[in-house]
């Protein structure tokens, strides 16, 4: 993959610019193409990281107008629609994506992003110059004002993640999701969307105009076209296989558009609650894949933990990348593209705050009851770790939920902590006026509707948390293509309205509809657990010297950001048998703590 980063100097007269690549333009011929990231044409130039999976319905096209191709690739069939289309070739690409075009004979630059943020860019301007770059840790070796944006710790240590209208270093700017930017001869540079969900009024609950089961149909049709354009490679592409519905479903389409399908799973040797490859090699027998279970020990962790903890470009704290991490480096010994089912959920309904929402919405006895016993889930012991300790969990977290605005319950799905806890931990305080205008961006609707509720997440679970995860891969040289993030699939989940996806005891219904006739029946009946880590476990024993290397009393003091009390509270609650989330919160300060270290 092609890293894209480049610097714009703005010159005394503000009428033109000068573009300069790492690796220098100056030193590249023209007339190479051996470069997969790059291609240039007479004054025409782009340098592409990511996919455009659909770009041979264009060639003729462009044949047609005359076009001689060289390579006939993606880069080059996209660089001759953009000098054709200008910035309407963008919404022709399917595929995730970022790249940057120059057209050198008006000094012209468009730099955009794929509609769900599969990719991400950082960008930095100042009256002198505009730098930007694939990863923040690029952008940061050009020289500029650096410091820690201490506005960002409020929602991070809430979300365990930095959502992508907040940057952790002050005044750099992340590129939206379905957006570009464009850059004229007078170095005005203009942000405009190019995409937004199509056919969704998230308000008023739409119908489509089809039944249920012709929209089954419709699903299952979208779908295997996805997968089929997803395993279009020079190379073998094997899948992802967790054992839950969206990665069999995958499994399913690839094994029935390709052969000898590899797939791979993984799970923990101490810890069979975190373990779903029994259920994976059932659907990998099913669908006769080559599969392989990796099962992933305490050693297994140790010798990753480095990677995980340095090779994000934010602080991120959601734990399952240490899975993500492992899986991808083993995977990769095999392979290097895999599908996986990311973005089901945030498109199906799929996770237990949308349940919780949906009975919250529609509530019965049942539900207040649950609701009125919020003072015996307090006592109760709350953790990840076992079947019933996260059923009390799940339940006082109900509770607490039930009683909140529709706008607070569902930031309160999202978080990990509340904002009492994370007043009390933090010494600096954040600009509070700029914590609520970042908040309000994701909590600005009605939530009268699961598809509001999923419209919300897709803005900011998806992009800022699950879609980050995944890019861990690319440490392992692994790429990792979405099927249910193509936006066909995205469009036609938004038109429906919320009864085809969730009832008040199933959650992802048409979707579990659609290919209920193919799957082994496990797959339905084994519970949802998600790629999580047994982190309260591992930060007990193996990983305590991070709690004693980041965590303890001297170097926090020395720091001034944190209330030292608040983390040993913590760390006494963590060896406790109540931990609730306490490991999360802790992984949280160590990640955020590593950071700061590698980066400033």
């Amino acid at each position: 993959m092609c890293e894209i980063t480049g610097v714009l100097n703005f010159n005394e007269n503000n009428k033109k610019f000068q573009f300069n690549l790492d690796n220098s333009v100056k030193k590249m011929n023209f007339n190479d193409q051996n470069n997969s990231g790059y291609f240039f044409y007479e004054k025409y130039a782009i340098f592409f990281n990511g996919n455009f999976f659909n770009y041979k319905t264009y060639i003729k096209e462009l044949k047609t107008d005359g076009v001689n191709f060289i390579s006939e690739t993606d880069i080059e069939v996209l660089l001759y629609l953009l000098i054709k289309y200008g910035t309407n070739a963008i919404e022709k690409i399917n595929g995730g994506f970022i790249f940057a075009f120059y057209n050198l004979s008006n000094n012209q630059c468009i730099i955009a992003r794929d509609r769900f943020g599969i990719k991400t860019l950082y960008y930095y301007i100042d009256e002198k110059n505009f730098f930007f770059a694939s990863k923040l840790k690029t952008l940061l070796k050009y020289s500029f004002k650096q410091e820690l944006n201490y506005d960002v710790l409020k929602t991070f240590f809430q979300l365990n993640y930095i959502p992508e209208n907040q940057c952790i270093i002050k005044n750099v700017k992340k590129l939206k999701p379905g957006s570009y930017l464009f850059i004229n001869d007078n170095n005005e540079i203009i942000n405009e969307p190019y995409y937004k969900i199509c056919n969704v009024n998230i308000k008023t609950n739409n119908t489509n105009n089809e039944n249920y089961n012709d929209s089954c149909k419709k699903l299952y049709e979208l779908l295997n076209d996805s997968v089929k354009m997803r395993l279009t490679a020079d190379f073998p592409v094997g899948c992802f296989l967790s054992g839950g519905i969206d990665s069999s479903i995958i499994t399913a389409l690839a094994a029935n558009n390709t052969t000898n399908l590899n797939t791979f799973s993984i799970g923990f040797n101490n810890n069979k609650f975190f373990d779903e490859t029994k259920i994976a090699e059932i659907v990998a027998k099913k669908f006769n894949t080559n599969h392989t279970s990796f099962k992933v020990s305490n050693q297994d962790l140790l010798e990753n933990i480095t990677n995980v903890l340095e090779y994000s470009d934010e602080a991120f704290a959601d734990s399952s990348a240490l899975a993500i991490n492992i899986l991808s480096k083993l995977t990769s010994k095999k392979l290097n593209i895999v599908l996986s089912g990311d973005g089901a959920d945030e498109i199906f309904a799929g996770y237990n705050k949308h349940l919780a929402h949906f009975q919250i919405l529609n509530i019965g006895t049942k539900e207040k009851i649950i609701a009125n016993l919020n003072y015996l889930w307090k006592i109760l012991p709350k953790s990840r770790n076992s079947k019933i300790t996260n059923i009390f969990r799940q339940l006082y977290r109900f509770s607490n939920a039930y009683k909140l605005s529709p706008q607070e319950r569902y930031w309160n799905w999202a978080s990990i902590a509340n904002e009492k806890y994370i007043n009390e931990l933090l010494l600096v305080k954040p600009n509070e006026e700029e914590y609520q205008k970042f908040k309000n961006e994701y909590i600005n609707f009605d939530f009268a509707t699961i598809n509001e509720i999923l419209y919300a997440d897709m803005n900011l679970v998806l992009t800022s948390d699950m879609l980050v995860k995944t890019n861990f891969t690319i440490a392992n040289s692994l790429e990792v293509r979405t099927p249910f993030l193509d936006h066909n699939v995205v469009d036609f989940a938004f038109s429906l309205p919320d009864n085809y996806k969730i009832t008040k005891n199933l959650r992802k219904k048409i979707l579990k509809d659609s290919f209920k006739n193919i799957l082994p029946e496990e797959v339905f009946t084994h519970p949802k657990h998600g790629l999580e880590v047994p982190l309260t476990d591992y930060l007990r024993t193996d990983l305590n010297f991070l709690i004693e290397n980041f965590l303890n009393e001297k170097f926090i003091k020395e720091q001034n950001i944190f209330n030292y009390k608040i983390i040993k509270n913590l760390i006494k609650r963590l060896h406790s048998k109540n931990p609730d989330d306490s490991a999360a919160k802790i992984w949280a300060l160590i990640c955020f703590n590593k950071f700061k270290i590698n980066t400033l």
